[in-house]
């Protein structure tokens, strides 16, 4: 299909690695727990529209200028890590009743999930390792079959974020009940983006 070898495979994969817990998801959960249903898709778009400029930016081989400049990789990487602490740092922070760290603003949502995204150099190496794992030399068909394989990551992102922003929708309306809930919750996230961060630092 398209020169994709296995293509069912290829929808299998993406949707395991949409499943993998990391900083976009919380990212998304997050937001939408903080503005709601509106919150959470813009920051869904945010991640899609940050993995489709890695996705490309691998096609076109930026993984291979980041191996070769090894201080360009390793500062795009420290620069990611040190927003997600930031973030971290600013929930674990902030006082009951406080600004949102996140702003309300859906374009706000967006921007923040798609640095998020943006801000992880080792997503581009990922691309470019995994895209050929499912190229059929024998019928590939160039720029189409990266676009095909692009789409279809864009396409699973958005079902996958419509899905969890509804059940997190949900749960967030239980939870205004208690705000202590809410609260506790805002500093598990707070410590799990921290950790993403030093993760992403200390990653060789």
């Amino acid at each position: 299909m398209f020169g994709i070898a296995d293509y069912g495979a290829f929808v299998a994969a993406i949707v395991l690695f949409l499943l993998i817990p990391g900083p976009g998801n919380l990212a998304l959960i997050t937001s939408t727990s903080k503005g709601g249903i509106r919150g959470g898709m813009a920051a869904t778009l945010g991640v899609i529209a940050g993995d489709q400029v890695l996705m490309w930016a691998a096609v076109a081989g930026v993984a291979t200028l980041l191996a070769t400049y090894p201080a360009a990789f390793n500062a795009v990487q420290w620069l990611g890590a040190a927003y997600l602490a930031w973030l971290g740092f600013k929930m674990l922070t902030a006082k009951p009743g406080a600004q949102p760290i996140l702003n309300i603003e859906p374009r706000h949502y967006f921007k923040q999930a798609a640095l998020i995204t943006l801000l992880n150099p080792k997503a581009i190496v990922f691309y470019m390792a995994f895209f050929p794992l499912f190229v059929d030399p024998a019928r590939h068909q160039g720029m189409l079959t990266f676009g095909v394989m692009a789409a279809t990551v864009a396409v699973l992102s958005f079902l996958y974020g419509l899905i969890a922003v509804l059940l997190t929708h949900h749960l967030a309306e239980r939870m205004r009940a208690n705000p202590r809930i809410g609260r506790m919750l805002e500093k598990v996230a707070g410590v799990f983006l921290i950790g993403f961060g030093i993760k992403l630092a200390i990653s060789k």
